[in-house]
């Protein structure tokens, strides 16, 4: 009896060391103002809570085997989480390209989640993507996907994925789509590039640099609102995508 129960523990352990990485520091659940030991306790419950979660063999359990097992599903985990840490790194970095194209990429933020520096726009898009991410069935696909995996590599099996082809695929796919988020708005601010250098060329005394900011900036705030709802879509085929991948490497 004693024997069985320091099994199930050890297999929770295990399971969390899956589960953990992506709770712990993937997006969206790190733009979150969530305590360190309320994380930790939602990933051992709901490692405690899959239904196929079996035991790894007896001579696993109490030898210096159980450690490389530890370490390859803390692997397998880390690799799910990349999955998520991709896409919204990508949506990020798509606004961080209109911050720059805008002018506004000389001012930072500081968010008051991760407390580090951050661009305006890129913020706005990060966390609209997380909006689209807990208002759809982001947390209820994050969840049966690890189930899944758990039917897959059960603990005390294989826990190295194998094939990480879906990732390269995922990352080449998720550039595409990154950009159209902000797309209308790159093409309208490069217009604008291009009207300015003709004008400069005809009033050479004009302030160029002045009148092109301005008028970026002032065609950025009014596409915006544009831009971001068109990306609704855009982005919830993200985060499906991103499911789908960890399912993948899982």
């Amino acid at each position: 009896m004693e024997g069985g129960v320091t099994g199930q523990l050890l297999a929770i352990m295990l399971a969390t060391l899956r589960l953990g990485p992506t709770l712990a520091f993937a997006p969206p659940f790190t733009l979150i103002r969530v305590p360190a030991p309320a994380r930790v306790i939602l990933a051992v419950a709901l490692a405690a809570s899959v239904p196929s979660l079996t035991m790894p063999p007896p001579g696993l359990q109490m030898s210096t085997a159980l450690i490389a097992l530890a370490a390859a599903e803390l692997f397998l985990g880390i690799t799910m989480a990349l999955a998520l840490q991709l896409s919204f790194g990508m949506i990020a970095f798509a606004g961080r390209a209109l911050d720059i194209q805008t002018g506004f990429g000389l001012a930072f933020l500081i968010d008051p989640t991760t407390r580090a520096q951050t661009p305006l726009i890129g913020a706005i898009y990060e966390y609209a993507a997380a909006a689209v991410f807990f208002t759809t069935s982001g947390p209820a696909d994050v969840i049966a996907v690890f189930a899944q995996s758990f039917r897959r590599i059960p603990i005390g099996g294989v826990g190295i994925p194998r094939d990480l082809g879906p990732l390269v695929e995922y990352l080449a796919a998720l550039t595409v789509l990154s950009l159209g988020i902000v797309g209308i708005a790159i093409v309208a601010l490069f217009l604008i590039d291009l009207v300015v250098a003709m004008l400069s060329r005809t009033l050479p005394q004009m302030n160029v640099l002045v009148l092109g900011f301005q008028l970026k900036a002032v065609t950025t705030l009014i596409l915006l609102p544009v831009t971001l709802g068109l990306a609704g879509a855009i982005i919830a085929r993200i985060v499906r995508l991103a499911t789908e991948t960890m399912l993948g490497v899982g």
